[in-house]
């Protein structure tokens, strides 16, 4: 087994890679970007040809032995056995890319069993890199390779806190428990590596997921977890629960509670509560 921090550098570049790739694609000047449907999930060229780009390279360095990998373009519904599991979204946040709001972006994670030992999430757009190795802190890294620690935000009061949201992925129990909690602070930015880059950047607090007639997937979640969980908040159920990847099935279901960390436990209590009325 590679040690973790040559395989963090590893991957890395490919995100940087990937960034490029996506970029093109976002910035071409013809506007006709070919749009394909995968059970109501938009996919696109820039989606195939950047989750080639990310395979392709993880595994002329790490073979296939060692490692297995799970790619929201390539899954096919199996459970792999390998200890170690690449989970991947090449573009997280397509519709976003497609409406051009500029937030989307590339999510990489490794998981050992079925926790995140390593993660990149790339933010095409803005330029930067998140990544993080378990037990080794959170950092970004810009274009010209500056790199800062994270860290999550701290606020006096709850009724402070700043919830992301999601532009698409609403649906009626979602807005209630939204309407309803303590903090009422709300911003929309598109992708879920994007809402976790705005919390570990301090621009908010919270991100709430709540299972409809879908879910996120493992490869929405993993690689933004790591990180929002090194820069010192939470991500778990609403029972508290921690997340598992790999497990047969990679939807999440249920209430998901992404934090600073500061009032989880109560947040997550009051989420339940809301719900139990609606």
């Amino acid at each position: 087994m590679k040690d973790l921090e040559n395989i963090l550098e590893l991957a890395r570049s490919v995100g940087w890679g990937a960034t490029d790739i996506l970029s093109s694609y976002y910035h071409q000047t013809d506007d006709k970007l070919e749009v394909q449907y995968k059970q109501n999930e938009p996919v696109t060229i820039a989606d195939v040809n950047v989750n080639n780009y990310i395979l392709e390279n993880l595994q002329a360095a790490l073979g296939k032995e060692n490692f297995a990998y799970i790619s929201e373009e390539t899954y096919q519904g199996e459970q792999v056995q390998q200890e170690w599991v690449w989970i991947i979204d090449p573009l997280d946040g397509t519709r976003d890319f497609i409406e051009k709001t500029g937030e989307y972006a590339i999510h990489i994670a490794l998981v050992q069993g079925t926790r995140p030992v390593l993660a990149v999430v790339a933010v095409p757009e803005a330029e930067k890199l998140y990544y993080a190795i378990k037990g080794g802190g959170a950092f970004v890294e810009t274009r010209e390779r500056k790199t800062l620690p994270l860290q999550v935000s701290s606020r006096e009061r709850i009724e402070d806190l700043t919830l992301v949201v999601s532009r698409s992925h609403r649906n009626e129990r979602l807005n209630y428990l939204l309407q309803h909690l303590p903090c009422q602070n709300h911003k929309a930015v598109g992708s879920v590596g994007g809402k976790i880059a705005a919390i570990v950047e301090q621009r908010a607090d919270i991100y709430i997921s709540l299972s409809g007639k879908s879910a996120p997937k493992d490869w929405d979640i993993a690689a933004p977890e790591l990180i929002l969980t090194e820069a010192g908040g939470e991500f778990t159920h609403f029972d508290g629960t921690p997340l598992q990847y790999n497990t047969g099935d990679v939807n999440q279901w249920g209430g998901l509670l992404a934090s600073n960390g500061q009032y989880h436990e109560v947040l997550c209590r009051e989420a339940e509560k809301i719900l139990a009325e609606f």
